[in-house]
C-alpha cells in the first residue's frame, strides 16, 4: 500500500481526534496534508505541529490570527473559513477526504471533495440525510468513492463483501439503546442534558450522544443506508444490543446473516475506511470472546423513542422532507444541551416543523441550503430561542 495523504475536516472533533489516532499508529501509511476545525484553535495547533500539516483552516475568522502566528515559525499555511475548506480539498496533494465536521455544515465541504474526485470517507451523517439523492448522483457522475466511517454502516459495507452478487434480504442496524434504554417515559420526560449525555458504551461528540439518547440517530442511519447501500427503507431493520459487539449485520435471500463484530471503538471503521481495501494491523483491544458471555437484542419501543419513526416518515415521504426533519433535530438538540427545552422537546420540535415547513419533491443542492435555513429558523421560532 502506498502512502496516503489525507486531509481531515473537524480534526478536533471525536472522529478527527481518533482519526490522527490512526494515522501515529501508521506514520508510514498516512501523511496529513489539511486539518481544519471550527473553534478549537488550541487543539488545532497543535495538531498542526506535531503531524506537520501542509494546510490548516480555522473556520472562525476570529481566530485567523491566533492559529497563523502559532504556525508562522513551523511553515504550515493557515487559512480562515469555510470557502477556503471547500477551495483546498481539491488539492491534488490529497487522496482522501474524511469529512468529521458535525451537522449540516459539512454537506457543504463534502460536495467540493466530490466534485474534486477525491475518495470521501463519509463520517458526517447529516450530509446523505438532508441530501442523500443528490450527493450519491453527484458522486456517480464525478466518479468518487464515499466509503463509510459511521461504524454501523462500515459494518454493513464489510459484510456485503462477504457476498457481493448475493440478493439482500434485508439490513438489520444494530443500536445501544443509549442512556435511556431501561428508562420509563416520564423519567425520560424529566431527563437532563447531563444524563443524556452518559452513554453507557461509546465516547463521542455531544450533538451525537444526544442523538442517541433519543435514537434519532438510528433514525439518521437509516437514512444514510438508504443511500449508501440503495436499499428500500422497508428493508432496513433496527434492533436493540446493548452489548455493542455487533456493529451491524446484513441478512441475504437464503436466510444466510453476515455479521461485523468488534469492539466499541471507532478507530477500527475509521482505519478501515483510510487504508481500503487493507486491513491494517491496530493497538485497539481485541474481542476475548470467552469473557463476554452472553449478548442480547430487544425491538426497540417506538413510544419512548419516536424519532426513528419521524425519521422513516420523513424518508418516505423524500424530496426535502429528512432535511427540514435534520435541521430541526440540529437545533433542538442545541436547544435541550443549553436546558432550553425538554428531553420531548426534541422530537415535538422536529415533527411540528416537518408539517410547517414547506415541502419540495424534487430539489436540487441550492434548495437543500436553502430548506436547513427555513426549518433551522421554525426550529427556533417553535422553541424561542435565537
Amino acid at each position: 500500500m502506498e502512502k496516503r495523504h489525507i486531509a481531515i475536516l473537524g480534526s478536533t472533533g471525536s472522529i478527527g481526534r481518533q482519526a490522527l489516532d490512526v494515522v501515529r499508529q501508521h506514520p508510514d501509511m498516512f501523511e496529513v496534508e489539511l486539518l481544519t476545525a471550527n473553534n478549537s484553535s488550541s487543539l488545532l495547533i497543535n495538531q498542526a505541529i506535531e503531524f506537520n500539516a501542509n494546510n490548516v483552516v480555522i473556520c472562525n475568522e476570529e481566530k485567523y490570527e491566533e492559529v497563523a502566528s502559532a504556525l508562522h515559525p513551523h511553515y504550515i499555511k493557515v487559512f480562515a473559513g469555510m470557502q477556503s475548506v471547500c477551495d483546498l480539498v481539491g488539492s491534488d496533494s490529497i487522496d482522501i477526504v474524511l469529512t468529521a465536521m458535525v451537522g449540516f455544515s459539512g454537506l457543504r465541504s463534502t460536495v467540493a471533495a466530490i466534485k474534486a474526485g477525491k475518495t470521501v470517507a463519509l463520517a458526517n451523517k447529516e450530509t446523505l440525510v438532508a441530501a442523500g439523492e443528490a450527493v450519491m448522483d453527484l458522486a456517480a457522475r464525478h466518479r468518487t468513492a464515499i466509503l463509510p466511517v459511521d461504524s454501523e454502516h462500515s459494518a454493513i459495507f464489510q459484510c456485503l463483501h462477504c457476498s457481493p452478487e448475493a440478493d439482500i434480504e434485508r439490513i438489520h442496524l444494530t443500536a445501544s439503546g443509549g442512556p435511556f434504554r431501561t428508562w420509563t417515559k416520564d423519567m425520560m420526560a424529566k431527563a437532563t442534558a447531563e444524563e443524556a449525555l452518559r452513554h453507557p458504551k461509546w465516547k463521542m461528540g455531544s450533538k451525537i450522544t444526544v442523538d442517541s439518547a433519543t435514537m434519532m440517530n438510528k433514525g439518521l442511519e437509516i437514512i444514510e443506508a438508504r443511500w449508501l447501500f440503495g436499499t428500500d427503507e422497508s428493508r432496513i431493520n433496527v434492533v436493540v444490543h446493548p452489548e455493542s459487539i455487533i456493529h451491524s449485520m446484513v441478512e441475504y435471500a437464503d436466510g444466510t446473516v453476515m455479521a461485523q463484530l468488534g469492539q466499541p471503538d471507532m478507530r477500527g471503521p475509521i482505519q478501515y475506511a483510510l487504508g481500503y481495501p487493507y486491513r491494517l494491523p491496530s493497538e485497539s483491544r481485541k474481542l476475548d470472546f470467552a469473557s463476554l458471555g452472553s449478548i442480547s437484542f430487544q425491538a426497540p419501543d417506538p413510544d419512548r423513542f419516536p424519532a426513528m419513526q419521524l425519521a422513516r416518515e420523513a424518508l418516505r415521504k423524500g424530496g426535502n422532507m429528512p432535511c427540514i426533519m435534520n435541521a430541526a433535530n440540529e437545533v433542538a438538540v442545541a436547544a435541550f444541551l443549553q436546558g432550553k427545552t425538554g428531553f420531548y422537546g426534541i422530537t415535538d420540535t422536529v415533527e411540528k416543523c416537518m408539517n410547517g415547513v414547506d415541502f419540495v419533491e424534487n430539489p436540487d443542492l441550492d434548495t437543500i441550503f436553502l430548506t436547513d435555513e427555513a426549518a433551522a429558523s421554525k426550529a427556533k421560532e417553535i422553541l424561542g430561542v435565537n
